[in-house]
C-alpha cells in the first residue's frame, strides 16, 4: 500500500521517540496507542505523556486482569496525570459465554480460547480502533518468530489502518534499562518471571530458556500463540 510505504520511508532511521513525535505531528491522522501495561507499553506511554503528544492512549480491560496490572495502571495515572481510555467487553456477550460454557472454557479447546479472546479483547479493540487511521503497538521483533518478520509500518487489513511498531528492533534489555533510568512505573509481575502479561488465567511466568511469549496460553501449540489482536490476514 502506497501510504504504508510513504510512512515507512518517513520513519526510517528515526528513534522510537522521534517516530512517536512524527506520528503526533501528522495533520490529518487519528493516531492511537494500545497499552496492556507491560514493559514496552509503559515505555511508549512515557514518551507520549512526557511530551504531551497528540496520541490517544487506550487499554482493554478484559475483566480477567492481574491485580498487579491494575496497580501499574493506577501508578501511571498518578505519575503522568493524563487519561487512559478504557474499553470493556460487552456485558451480554460475557454473560452468555460464562453462563453456557463456564468460567474456564478456554482451557478446553483452542476454539473456546479464541472465542473468549474475541469477546474480551478483539471486539472491544474493534470499537477502540473504529475511525482511527494509525495504531501504535509495543510489539518487539524478538518476542516471537512471527513478530520477527514484521516491519516498522504495516497495513492491518482486518482493522483497515496502518500499524506502527516503534520498539520493533529494541531488545528486552534495551527496554528494561530505559525504564530503570527514567523511573517509569512497571508491572511488578515482570520481577517474578512474567515477560508477556495478559489475562491472569492464561499467563504464567516463563522458564529459563523459553521465549518471552511461552507463558501465554502455555497449554497450546507454541507456534500459534496470538489472541487475535495482531494476526495477519
Amino acid at each position: 500500500m502506497e501510504r504504508v510505504e510513504e510512512i515507512k520511508n518517513q520513519l526510517q532511521n528515526k528513534s522510537a521517540e522521534e517516530i512517536l513525535q512524527h506520528l503526533s505531528d501528522l495533520p490529518y491522522d487519528k493516531v492511537v496507542f494500545s497499552s496492556s501495561f507491560g514493559y514496552e507499553d509503559q515505555l511508549i506511554s512515557h514518551f507520549i505523556f512526557s511530551k504531551s503528544l497528540k496520541i490517544e492512549v487506550f487499554t482493554l480491560d478484559t475483566g480477567r486482569l492481574f491485580s498487579e496490572t491494575y496497580s501499574v495502571f493506577n501508578s501511571t495515572l498518578e505519575k503522568y496525570k493524563q487519561a487512559i481510555k478504557v474499553y470493556y467487553p460487552k456485558t451480554e456477550a460475557v454473560e452468555k459465554l460464562v453462563s453456557e460454557k463456564g468460567p474456564l472454557s478456554f482451557y478446553e479447546s483452542v476454539e473456546n480460547r479464541k472465542e473468549c479472546c474475541f469477546i474480551r479483547k478483539v471486539e472491544p479493540l474493534k470499537r477502540a480502533l473504529n475511525g482511527k487511521t494509525i495504531w501504535i503497538t509495543g510489539i518487539r521483533a524478538e518476542q516471537s518468530a512471527d513478530r520477527n518478520e514484521l516491519e516498522i509500518a504495516e497495513w492491518d487489513e482486518t482493522n483497515q489502518l496502518i500499524k506502527i511498531h516503534p520498539l520493533l528492533k529494541w531488545t528486552l534489555e534495551d527496554v528494561k534499562s530505559f525504564i530503570s533510568k527514567n523511573d517509569i512505573p512497571y508491572n511488578s509481575l515482570h520481577d517474578k518471571g512474567f515477560e508477556s502479561i495478559g489475562c491472569s488465567p492464561c499467563t504464567r511466568a516463563i522458564k529459563k530458556g523459553e521465549d518471552s511469549r511461552a507463558g501465554r496460553w502455555w497449554w497450546e501449540d507454541k507456534d500459534k500463540k496470538e489472541c487475535g489482536l495482531h494476526l495477519k490476514k
